[in-house]
């Protein structure tokens, strides 16, 4: 064997090793060393672009497909990858530029047609997906892949029967792996459905290594289940860390649990609760018995990693959805009554200033910092807003965080409408008082972000605009989580929404 062979094999060897041993990142640079010294062999490309693609270093993976690709141009093991790359990068019509010829070369080809429909369900386009992913199933009628990508554009139209349907055939036809992936969604499904028992329970998979994104939650305590069959009184004395999950929305609304968690554990127990540190004034000042505490979150080797700050002493331990399946077991277990409480004097002093404006006071969110694939059908397009923004007698105020001066020029130069933006406040980062300002308002008005999250757990008078996919509703025309929240459906479409909140703010509705 040659010098340069050797170094390829050798180097080959240790790549899949370390792979066999998790060590994903360390194996991608090893993968590399041998791509190199084989003088960048393009049926070499094909393999490390696949753990490129696991690690979630799509740009990387897309030019390694491409260089298979000129090797072997007929393989479409990674044309599906290539398609997978660009569509993670959210560039949609470059996955389907990618994707066509194949299915025009193999129109057999059940894979082809399901990932051409998952390109546009991720794109937001889900009924003109359901064409093709109908294709795929008629040429796979058990495919797990094909039946699971097409429950996926039915949960995205809201049509959550046919959902489910999809998903639990799904699960005949995969791995067990396979199977965790099926069981998060599904689960959203049977929740939005309003099956609470059965959805929390299908909910646990998300802790599964094998699921989508997973994250892995480091601590020494002992996990506890928070089954419903457990005696009332088993967590008596105990100590509990209950660590976040999910975004900060899912922090807020998942806390709604948090009283009974404590009650639970009686006077004795001790209760540790981990937010995102943003969260923590807020939560510290909401619930004054227990330690509320930041956490961590980091990646690597394809994994998400969380860990509580402070001392890591508990006995036990659970994420902070854990607890809805044994307290929430139907919607009319969801208390009446806020759980968060803003700081007093800052909601003074966000009254004072507010009072200066005439008319009611009205704040508004329009969009999510992740506004690209499933999530494009929780918001609708600025534009849209004109029906609500020229409603009379009401001075809107800016709650919007991130870069959001597009659209405030666009409100005044197109509409005549001057949003008012808040003084001395980060509307990203100063949660506490963005809590305070909701709670000073008339009304906040928006989609499910954090901050409509935090105005509804305060208690602050909210109408949320929401997606016909929005399992939170939990089977019922309203958001169990926040008693005094309404809820306008846009089942109908965003515009006829829009249009409706803004006939109930010029009716006088928010005051």
């Amino acid at each position: 064997m040659n010098p340069p062979a050797a170094r390829t094999d050798a180097a080959l060897r240790h790549a899949r090793d370390l792979e066999r041993q998790g060590r994903l990142d360390d194996a991608l640079a090893a993968y590399a060393e041998a791509f190199d010294a084989s003088g960048k062999d393009a049926a070499l490309a094909g393999d490390i672009g696949r753990l490129a693609l696991r690690l979630g270093q799509y740009a990387i993976a897309e030019q390694l497909f491409l260089i298979h690709l000129t090797a072997e141009p007929a393989s479409l093991d990674s044309r599906l990858h290539l398609a997978h790359a660009l569509r993670e990068q959210h560039r949609y019509d470059e996955a389907v530029a990618a994707l066509t010829p194949a299915v025009e070369a193999h129109p057999e080809e059940p894979a082809l047609w399901s990932a051409l429909g998952t390109v546009l369900v991720q794109q937001g386009r889900p009924g003109e997906a359901l064409a093709f992913l109908d294709e795929a199933v008629r040429l796979r009628p058990q495919g797990g892949g094909q039946l699971y990508a097409r429950a996926n554009a039915y949960s995205d139209l809201g049509d959550h029967p046919l959902a489910l349907a999809d998903y639990q055939a799904a699960l005949a036809d995969l791995s067990e792996a396979d199977k965790q992936r099926v069981r998060v969604p599904m689960a959203l499904s049977q929740l939005a459905l309003g099956d609470l028992p059965g959805g929390w329970d299908g909910y646990r998979a998300r802790l599964s290594r094998d699921c989508a994104k997973p994250v892995v939650f480091l601590t020494p305590a002992a996990p506890w289940p928070f089954d419903p069959d457990k005696p009332p009184d088993a967590l008596k004395g105990r100590s509990l860390l209950l660590l976040a999950e999910q975004g900060l929305g899912d922090e807020v609304m998942f806390a709604n649990v948090v009283p009974d968690v404590l009650e639970a554990l009686g006077p004795n127990g001790r209760l540790t609760l981990s937010v995102e540190p943003r969260l923590v004034p807020l939560f510290a000042r909401s619930f004054p018995t227990i330690e509320v505490v930041g956490h961590r979150t980091w990646t690597a080797d394809g994994l998400t990693y969380r860990q509580a700050d402070g001392p890591q002493d508990h006995e036990l331990w659970a994420p902070l959805a854990a607890p809805l399946r044994q307290f929430r077991r139907a919607p009319s277990d969801f208390p009446d009554r806020p759980y968060l409480i803003p700081d007093p004097a800052r909601v003074i002093h966000w009254r004072a200033l507010l009072s200066q404006r005439p008319g009611r006071k009205v704040g508004i969110l329009w969009k999510s910092l992740k506004l690209q694939g499933e999530r494009l059908r929780q918001f609708a397009p600025f534009a849209q807003w004109a029906p609500v923004l020229t409603a009379p007698g009401v001075s809107f105020v800016n709650l919007q965080y991130g870069d959001c001066a597009q659209e405030l020029a666009e409100a005044y130069e197109e509409l005549g409408v001057k949003i008012w933006q808040p003084p001395g406040i980060d509307l990203k980062d100063d949660l506490d008082d963005v809590a305070a300002l909701c709670c000073a308002l008339d009304l906040t008005l928006g989609f499910a972000n954090a901050t409509i999250n935090l105005a509804g757990a305060c208690g602050a008078r909210s109408w949320l605009i929401a997606a016909p996919t929005a399992w939170p509703k939990l089977g019922t025309d309203r958001y169990p989580w926040y008693p005094q929240m309404q809820v306008i459906s846009s089942a109908i479409g965003w515009e006829t929404a829009l249009e409706e909140a803004g006939a109930m703010l010029g009716g006088g509705n928010a005051a």
